[in-house]
Protein backbone atom coordinates (compact mmCIF):
# COMPACT_ATOMS: atom_id res chain seq x y z
CA UNK A 1 0.00 0.00 0.00
CA UNK A 2 1.28 3.55 -0.68
CA UNK A 3 0.62 6.50 1.88
CA UNK A 4 -2.38 7.44 0.29
CA UNK A 5 -3.67 3.67 1.44
CA UNK A 6 -4.40 2.74 -2.30
CA UNK A 7 -2.99 -0.62 -3.88
CA UNK A 8 -0.32 0.61 -6.61
CA UNK A 9 1.25 -2.65 -7.49
CA UNK A 10 0.39 -3.14 -11.34
CA UNK A 11 0.18 -6.90 -10.87
CA UNK A 12 -2.10 -6.74 -7.77
CA UNK A 13 -6.13 -7.28 -8.14
CA UNK A 14 -6.16 -4.77 -6.28
CA UNK A 15 -4.65 -1.74 -7.98
CA UNK A 16 -6.02 1.44 -7.46
CA UNK A 17 -8.65 0.32 -4.75
CA UNK A 18 -9.09 1.78 -1.23
CA UNK A 19 -7.59 -0.25 1.75
CA UNK A 20 -11.02 -2.07 2.48
CA UNK A 21 -11.11 -3.11 -1.22
CA UNK A 22 -13.40 -0.48 -2.15
CA UNK A 23 -13.46 2.33 -5.27
CA UNK A 24 -10.91 4.87 -5.21
CA UNK A 25 -11.26 7.87 -2.61
CA UNK A 26 -11.80 10.53 -5.31
CA UNK A 27 -15.31 8.47 -6.90
CA UNK A 28 -18.70 9.79 -6.13
CA UNK A 29 -18.86 5.92 -4.04
CA UNK A 30 -15.53 7.10 -2.14
CA UNK A 31 -14.59 8.74 1.01
CA UNK A 32 -15.39 12.02 -0.84
CA UNK A 33 -17.02 13.17 -3.47
CA UNK A 34 -16.34 15.83 -6.12
CA UNK A 35 -17.34 18.43 -3.29
CA UNK A 36 -14.22 17.37 -1.48
CA UNK A 37 -11.84 18.21 -4.63
CA UNK A 38 -10.64 21.71 -4.22
CA UNK A 39 -10.20 22.77 -7.98
CA UNK A 40 -12.20 21.48 -11.13
CA UNK A 41 -10.25 21.60 -14.43
CA UNK A 42 -10.75 24.71 -16.17
CA UNK A 43 -13.87 24.28 -18.58
CA UNK A 44 -15.48 21.71 -16.63
CA UNK A 45 -18.61 21.67 -14.45
CA UNK A 46 -19.31 20.15 -11.09
CA UNK A 47 -21.76 18.32 -12.84
CA UNK A 48 -19.59 17.03 -15.95
CA UNK A 49 -16.81 16.18 -12.71
CA UNK A 50 -19.18 14.47 -10.82
CA UNK A 51 -20.48 12.12 -14.13
CA UNK A 52 -16.09 11.81 -15.23
CA UNK A 53 -15.78 10.41 -11.67
CA UNK A 54 -18.96 8.38 -12.16
CA UNK A 55 -17.56 6.85 -15.30
CA UNK A 56 -14.38 6.73 -13.81
CA UNK A 57 -15.65 4.67 -10.76
CA UNK A 58 -17.49 2.42 -13.54
CA UNK A 59 -13.97 1.48 -15.94
CA UNK A 60 -11.80 0.71 -12.80
CA UNK A 61 -14.50 -1.54 -11.64
CA UNK A 62 -14.54 -3.41 -14.98
CA UNK A 63 -10.85 -3.32 -15.02
CA UNK A 64 -10.81 -5.12 -11.78
CA UNK A 65 -13.60 -7.82 -12.68
CA UNK A 66 -11.14 -8.07 -16.07
CA UNK A 67 -8.14 -8.81 -13.55
CA UNK A 68 -10.21 -11.49 -11.43
CA UNK A 69 -11.52 -13.33 -14.58
CA UNK A 70 -8.22 -13.32 -16.19
CA UNK A 71 -6.46 -15.03 -12.81
CA UNK A 72 -9.70 -17.60 -12.87
CA UNK A 73 -8.45 -18.12 -16.53
CA UNK A 74 -5.03 -18.62 -15.77
CA UNK A 75 -5.53 -20.81 -12.96
CA UNK A 76 -7.52 -23.01 -15.17
CA UNK A 77 -5.10 -23.14 -17.62
CA UNK A 78 -2.67 -23.95 -15.18
CA UNK A 79 -4.93 -26.85 -13.89
CA UNK A 80 -5.40 -28.23 -17.23
CA UNK A 81 -1.81 -28.17 -18.32
CA UNK A 82 -1.01 -30.26 -14.88
CA UNK A 83 -3.57 -32.90 -15.85
CA UNK A 84 -2.26 -33.09 -19.10
CA UNK A 85 1.58 -33.33 -17.69
CA UNK A 86 3.10 -30.12 -19.36
CA UNK A 87 4.95 -28.29 -17.19
CA UNK A 88 7.12 -25.58 -17.65
CA UNK A 89 10.06 -27.69 -18.63
CA UNK A 90 8.46 -29.34 -21.41
CA UNK A 91 6.45 -26.48 -22.42
CA UNK A 92 9.77 -25.05 -22.91
CA UNK A 93 11.73 -28.07 -24.63
CA UNK A 94 8.72 -28.42 -27.12
CA UNK A 95 9.72 -24.91 -27.70
CA UNK A 96 13.54 -25.48 -28.54
CA UNK A 97 12.83 -28.26 -30.50
CA UNK A 98 10.32 -26.53 -32.51
CA UNK A 99 12.59 -23.67 -32.30
CA UNK A 100 15.26 -26.27 -33.61
CA UNK A 101 13.55 -27.82 -36.26
CA UNK A 102 12.45 -24.15 -37.98
CA UNK A 103 16.14 -23.84 -38.00
CA UNK A 104 17.37 -26.74 -39.20
CA UNK A 105 14.49 -26.24 -41.93
CA UNK A 106 14.91 -22.45 -42.93
CA UNK A 107 16.92 -21.52 -46.16
CA UNK A 108 19.58 -19.97 -44.60
CA UNK A 109 20.80 -22.74 -42.51
CA UNK A 110 20.32 -24.92 -45.78
CA UNK A 111 22.02 -23.14 -47.70
CA UNK A 112 24.63 -22.97 -45.10
CA UNK A 113 25.17 -26.48 -44.40
CA UNK A 114 25.77 -27.14 -48.25
CA UNK A 115 28.52 -24.35 -48.56
CA UNK A 116 30.00 -25.97 -45.17
CA UNK A 117 30.10 -29.31 -46.94
CA UNK A 118 31.47 -28.10 -50.38
CA UNK A 119 34.24 -26.51 -48.24
CA UNK A 120 34.85 -29.26 -46.07
CA UNK A 121 35.60 -31.34 -48.98
CA UNK A 122 37.76 -29.11 -51.08
CA UNK A 123 39.57 -28.69 -47.61
CA UNK A 124 40.24 -32.24 -46.67
CA UNK A 125 40.79 -33.10 -50.23
CA UNK A 126 43.75 -30.23 -50.66
CA UNK A 127 47.53 -31.71 -50.32
CA UNK A 128 47.67 -29.35 -47.46
CA UNK A 129 45.61 -30.93 -45.30
CA UNK A 130 46.89 -34.05 -46.19
CA UNK A 131 50.32 -33.52 -45.11
CA UNK A 132 48.99 -31.68 -42.04
CA UNK A 133 47.13 -34.81 -40.96
CA UNK A 134 50.11 -36.97 -41.48
CA UNK A 135 52.55 -34.77 -39.48
CA UNK A 136 49.84 -34.43 -36.82
CA UNK A 137 49.24 -38.01 -36.93
CA UNK A 138 53.14 -38.65 -36.33
CA UNK A 139 53.55 -36.15 -33.67
CA UNK A 140 50.51 -37.52 -31.61
CA UNK A 141 52.29 -40.81 -31.81
CA UNK A 142 55.74 -39.70 -30.50
CA UNK A 143 54.21 -37.70 -28.13
CA UNK A 144 52.37 -41.05 -27.10
CA UNK A 145 55.72 -43.03 -26.83
CA UNK A 146 57.61 -40.92 -25.26
CA UNK A 147 54.28 -40.74 -21.85
CA UNK A 148 54.98 -43.97 -22.20
CA UNK A 149 58.43 -43.90 -21.68
CA UNK A 150 58.00 -41.48 -19.20
CA UNK A 151 55.76 -43.39 -17.03
CA UNK A 152 57.84 -46.63 -17.33
CA UNK A 153 60.91 -44.47 -15.80
CA UNK A 154 59.01 -42.91 -13.30
CA UNK A 155 58.00 -46.20 -12.08
CA UNK A 156 60.62 -47.58 -11.93
CA UNK A 157 62.59 -45.15 -9.96
CA UNK A 158 59.55 -44.54 -7.56
CA UNK A 159 60.14 -48.48 -7.35
CA UNK A 160 64.05 -47.84 -6.58
CA UNK A 161 63.37 -44.98 -4.25
CA UNK A 162 61.30 -47.33 -2.02
CA UNK A 163 63.71 -49.87 -1.78
CA UNK A 164 66.47 -47.60 -0.90
CA UNK A 165 67.95 -47.71 2.95
CA UNK A 166 66.73 -44.00 3.76
CA UNK A 167 63.43 -44.41 2.96
CA UNK A 168 63.52 -48.07 4.39
CA UNK A 169 64.76 -46.03 7.53
CA UNK A 170 61.93 -43.43 7.16
CA UNK A 171 59.36 -45.99 6.77
CA UNK A 172 60.40 -47.61 9.83
CA UNK A 173 59.94 -44.59 12.09
CA UNK A 174 56.96 -43.66 10.54
CA UNK A 175 55.61 -47.25 11.30
CA UNK A 176 57.10 -46.89 15.11
CA UNK A 177 54.72 -43.80 15.67
CA UNK A 178 51.61 -44.54 17.71
CA UNK A 179 48.48 -42.97 16.93
CA UNK A 180 46.54 -41.92 20.54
Amino acid sequence: MDPVGQDINLNSPNKGLGPAGGVDSLTEGGAMGVAAVNTLPPGLTEEEAEELYSDLAKVEEEINTLRQVLLAKEKHSADLKRKLGLSPLNELKQNLAKGWQDVQTSNAYVRTTEKLGEWNEKVTGSELYKKTSETLSVAGQKTTAAFSTMGTVLSRKLGDMRNSPTFKSFEDKVGNIKLG
